[in-house]
């Protein structure tokens, strides 16, 4: 007789039982699966409660294992974000850095436009410039003031044609080439411009001194009427200059008149407009040879001469009359 042990499962009538119940209780769940699912699929609201009662059974155990997953989350990423601190900041500072270099540039575009408006606004005016150009550059250590001009006989650029920007009076050409131009500014020592004050009929000379500043002094001495914030203008006096244009604002009283500070500044000007002379008939007569006043009372007398002659005549006459008169007498004695 063979060991327990190696016996055949058949052999036990137990273990055959034990066998055949299992495969009878899985085949009785696999119908119950295949009745259950085919109920689900005609009518899925069937096991809506049963469903309800599953989840709520499990939902503590779902909100305690999402707590303790979302703790484990943050306290990693706590930790990652403290190593990663460094890198961050740094990050975070060059993004800064760029968006300040950005919103610069935006200024800069933005005050572009507005020069550029403002540029635009000069051929609104009556007086059409003869060109618009860049100041390329200007002196600012030599004690004369010139600016440079690209611009030049080849746009139309003559000497003595009156540069303006968008604010005020630059100055006026002094010399032309074919593409450039040098410009005398209006704080030259040399630069002498007829202004007067925007409110009221009070004319000055802005004279420049060659360091930045104008001289205004009054034609009229007296009681100096100018105060500091006053805006000076151009007067139209000379014949360069269209009247009305900003020059200067009043910023210290002397006794014959003021200090001025420009209100266009070469240095912080892009583009300029070069216009026409106002008058150029009377830049031209005073340009010309001057007249002195006795040369023209000289060249007069004579027309005047023979007007003149006979009224002068008799008074010598009666003078001269008396000397014949006594000459019959001393004769008349003789006889």
């Amino acid at each position: 007789m063979a060991p327990p042990s190696a016996r055949r499962s058949g052999f036990s009538k137990k273990a055959q039982f034990s066998v055949f119940t299992g495969y009878l209780l899985a085949g009785i769940g696999a119908l119950m699966g295949l009745g259950l699912l085919l109920l689900s699929l005609r009518q899925p609201d069937a096991f809506a409660p049963l469903r309800g009662v599953a989840s709520d059974a499990v939902a503590p155990a779902g909100q305690a294992t999402a707590a303790a997953r979302n703790g484990q989350q943050s306290l990693l990423s706590g930790i990652a974000g403290y190593f990663r601190a460094g890198s961050q900041n740094a990050a975070l500072r060059e993004e800064m850095e760029l968006a300040r270099i950005r919103l610069a540039e935006a200024e800069a575009i933005r005050a572009e436009n507005l020069r550029l408006k403002a540029l635009l606004g000069l051929n609104d005016k009556d007086i059409k410039p003869v060109v618009v150009a860049r100041l390329v550059g200007s002196t600012a250590t030599s004690g004369r003031r010139f600016a440079y001009l690209g611009a030049g006989r080849l746009s139309g650029v003559d000497a003595g044609m009156p540069v303006v920007s968008d604010r005020g009076v630059i100055g006026r050409v002094l010399e032309t080439g074919r593409n450039s131009a040098r410009v005398l500014l209006l704080t030259d020592s040399e630069s002498v411009l007829p202004v007067r004050r925007a409110k009221g009929d009070v004319v000055a000379f802005a004279e420049g001194r060659g360091d930045g500043v104008l001289r205004v002094r009054l034609v009229n001495l007296g009681i100096n009427p100018l105060k500091p914030g006053d805006l000076m203008v151009t007067s139209g006096a000379g014949g360069y200059y269209r009247p009305g244009v900003a020059v200067a604002i009043i910023t210290k009283i002397t006794p014959d008149g003021g200090i001025g500070r420009l209100v266009a500044e070469p240095s912080a000007t892009g583009f300029v407009a070069v216009e026409p002379i106002y008058q150029p008939e009377a830049v031209a007569a005073l340009a010309g040879p001057r007249t002195p006043l006795d040369a023209g009372a000289e060249a007069t007398a004579p027309a005047n001469t023979p007007a003149t002659a006979p009224t002068p005549s008799p008074s010598p006459e009666p003078a001269s009359a008396p000397a014949p008169a006594p000459a019959p007498a001393p004769s008349g004695g003789r006889e």
